[in-house]
């Protein structure tokens, strides 16, 4: 297969050679872990102690990582993108908050976000994580099947009610729902609502989309399980695939209480067992519809290669490549010029605000074996070629 991802001048066509330099030179500290954890520190205490640092930060981190500091402020982003046809899903990502007038607000985020997109086809999806609308530990108990007490029962049946009032107007005004996934501990209450909301909403086409975390071992198994479901109900699956975002958080919980850890054992198995996800869906695109978040340039070509086999046409609108905002634009964007849908994850939100969520994207960024030598590497080639 030819190998599209090379492509840097269509990587990098939206980018300024000032935008270029900073891209650069944001990706070379991120390779340094040591730095990192020092930049990390500094950040926080920067921002507990009120110091005027929101100008350098939106400067640098907060505008190559995040779309804006609200809807209207990511537009400009939005339409110059969609021009390129990559399209933009708003994450609001203020995270950590875990009171019943934030889980309000965060559905009346959700509902202010479905009115904004439903207009706009640069924006085909929109989003929520589960402990947006309800605490983890909530979560936790009901999804080990443990007696909630009289104010927990309540509480529950908020979140309920909040899931459903977020999917309903989704499908309303037909616009597909992401539900992210977290840790594993509170993930089976989770998916349990998850499907509730398919079985309700996804009659005809996939309105409501969980998500799978493939580093998991467990969750191809549940895929094949919710294919079964889905059939007996006559119902469409929405799928959002992706590797995963918790594994230290995971392995360490699962060596201090003493079970086993519900991450698979080595990079390669989580690699296996994302693509197996992935072919598994794509061999029943009668029941899935799928989202595939990945930076993963050979899982991003094995699923074209999918595709190509089974006729299935770039456009196909069941099927989605997505990347986050920032990050591998040497995927996005030349899957984009050859018709495949594309959509970026833009976190927006207050600069400080958002602070916790770039901070845990660079310290990722730093664990993730070649993934910032990679960026360096297309950004430095970029650089040299437009030298020339």
């Amino acid at each position: 297969m030819n190998r599209i991802f090379e492509d840097t001048a269509t990587a990098f066509q939206l980018k300024s050679d000032s935008e270029l330099e900073r891209a650069y030179f944001l990706f070379r500290l991120i390779a340094n872990e040591p730095l990192v954890r020092i930049g990390t520190a500094v950040t926080n205490f920067a921002i507990n102690a009120h110091l005027p640092v929101e100008g350098l930060i939106r400067a640098t981190v907060f505008d190559h990582f995040c779309g804006g500091v609200n809807e209207s402020d990511c537009l400009p982003m939005i339409d110059k993108m969609y021009e390129k046809a990559v399209c933009s899903i708003l994450d609001y990502s203020v995270e950590g908050k875990e009171e019943e007038q934030q889980f309000d607000f965060a559905v009346d985020k959700v509902l202010h976000v479905l009115d904004f997109v439903k207009e706009k086809a640069a924006i085909p999806f929109a989003v929520f994580k589960p402990t947006g609308f309800g605490r983890i530990a909530l979560y936790e108990k009901v999804g080990k099947g443990e007696v909630l007490d009289k104010e927990e029962e309540v509480e529950w049946e908020k979140v309920i009610a909040r899931y459903h009032k977020v999917c309903q107007k989704a499908h309303e005004l037909e616009v597909a729902l992401l539900i992210d996934a977290e840790e594993s501990w509170m993930q089976d209450a989770a998916d349990a609502l998850a499907w509730q909301m398919m079985k309700t909403y996804n009659k005809d086409r996939a309105i409501i989309f969980n998500t799978a975390q493939m580093y998991r071992w467990d969750r191809l198994a549940y895929l094949e399980g919710l294919h079964i479901k889905a059939v007996e109900a006559g119902v469409k699956v929405g799928i959002k695939v992706v590797r995963g975002a918790y594994m230290e958080k995971e392995n360490d919980r699962a060596t201090s209480n003493g079970y086993r850890s519900p991450i698979c054992v080595s990079k390669s198995d989580t690699d296996n067992n994302f693509n197996a996800a992935v072919a598994f869906m794509v061999e029943n695109l009668d029941i899935f519809e799928i989202f595939v978040g990945t930076h993963n340039e050979e899982s991003s070509y094995k699923l074209m290669g999918l595709m190509a086999k089974n006729g299935i046409p770039s456009y196909d609108t069941r099927i989605w490549f997505g990347q986050l905002f920032g990050m591998s634009d040497h995927i996005s964007y030349n899957l984009a010029a050859r018709k495949y849908n594309v959509a970026k994850y833009m976190p927006y939100g207050p600069v400080r605000d958002v602070m916790p969520y770039l901070i845990r994207r660079a310290e990722e960024n730093t664990s993730v074996t070649g993934q910032t030598s990679r960026e360096l590497e297309l950004l430095k080639k970029e650089k040299a070629r437009r030298k020339l």
